[in-house]
């Protein structure tokens, strides 16, 4: 076994042997081929070199020579293009001078002739002018005469309205006289408020000079639907003191005292109205008291709201010709409504019938279609 073994051995470091000297030639024979294939390839290198190097050169003799010829030509076709260039230049400047005199010519015959057309226009436009301005002047004269005599009518007119001015001043005069009397006043204040209410309520709504339970008399009674019921309106006309308060001759104390005697006055016309014209199952239980003046109304509403709470304390309004009508217009509205709820059964009724046609009209078409 050992033997066996032994010759194993032997034989692998023989094979190991023979192997080492076998890659020892093949590495020499390696290095000998390296260097001479170098060698070769090197001398190859040099004649390839040597080779493009002339061609090279003479390349760039041929292409040198085709660029001095190339450059020659290109002189050549140069200097004839601008020999014709230069010619045709000429002939065009030869040509143009021609057109241009020619041109020149008849330009300025039709220059000659437009300015004799022009010429000619020109003198027809202004004997028409002329003609039209002389006409404007004959109007205008004719206009002129014509307003000088409208504006003398016109005088005449002026004169007789300042003679109607000065006659209607003297009635402006008679107006203030009239109404310094307090009987006047009163018959202007119930006469003012019989128009408003007149052109306001219907005749059945009102009635003037309307005498109480108790024997007083008032100006104007309206009857409202219930519960309202009547409403007595009184006309007041508080004129003296007011205007004391406003005269200007008049010193400050005077018219303080004028001030106070207005506040009595209104004051006293407003208990007057609520013990006369509120009576209890009989009128409303508010009165009104009209002032025929926006001016007086104005000033108890924006100087004296004591006296203005005083009179509401008493139930009585304050109103003037202005807010008069607003309370104749909700009176006549509040009017209207009650119309139209009094003629609500009429409509139900008429409705009702329309509805029992209609029924009867139905079932007749539906006999009818059964038939047919």
């Amino acid at each position: 076994m050992i033997e066996v073994v032994l010759a194993v051995a032997v034989i692998a470091v023989l094979l190991l042997a023979w192997l080492s000297w076998r890659a020892a030639a093949i590495e020499r024979r390696l290095d000998e081929l390296s260097s001479g294939f170098g060698q070769g390839m090197e001398d190859k290198h040099r004649l390839m070199l040597t080779d493009l190097h002339q061609g090279l050169s003479q390349q760039g003799d041929r292409v040198g020579t085709h660029l001095v010829e190339s450059g020659e030509r290109l002189r050549a076709v140069v200097a004839e293009e601008l020999r014709q260039t230069r010619d045709t230049l000429h002939a065009l400047r030869l040509s143009l001078a021609q057109d241009f005199g020619q041109n020149r010519e008849a330009m300025a015959q039709k220059l000659a002739e437009t300015t004799q057309a022009l010429t000619a226009k020109v003198e027809e436009r202004l004997e028409q002018i002329s003609g039209k301005v002389s006409e404007r002047l004959d109007e205008g004269f004719k206009k002129t005469n014509e307003t000088f005599v409208s504006v003398m009518q016109r005088l005449a007119t002026i004169d007789e309205a300042q003679k109607k001015i000065e006659s209607l001043t003297g009635s402006v005069v008679s107006l203030q006289e009239l109404l310094g009397d307090k009987r006047s006043r009163g018959a202007f204040g119930e006469v003012q408020l019989e128009a408003l209410v007149r052109n306001v309520l219907p005749a059945s709504a009102f009635e003037m000079q309307y005498t109480l339970s108790n024997g007083s008399r008032a100006d104007c009674v309206l009857k409202l639907p219930d519960p309202t019921g009547l409403v007595a309106v009184d006309s007041k006309f508080p004129l003296e003191n007011y205007h004391r308060m406003f005269d200007r001759e008049a010193n400050d104390a005077d018219r303080s005292l004028a001030q106070k005697a207005f506040k009595q006055d209104v004051r006293r016309h407003v208990d007057a109205i609520a013990g006369k014209y509120i009576i209890a199952n009989e009128t409303s239980d508010g009165a009104v008291m009209f002032v025929p003046a926006e001016a007086v109304f104005a000033e108890i509403h924006a100087y004296h709201a004591d006296v203005v709470d005083y009179a509401m304390g008493k139930r009585v309004w304050i109103v003037s010709p202005t807010t008069l009508m607003a309370v104749l217009n909700t009176a006549r509205a509040v009017l209207k409504d009650v119309e139209t709820r009094k003629q609500v059964h009429v409509i139900k009724e008429a409705l009702g019938r329309l509805g029992t046609d209609f029924r009867r009209f139905d079932e007749r078409m539906k006999k009818l279609a059964d038939h047919i």
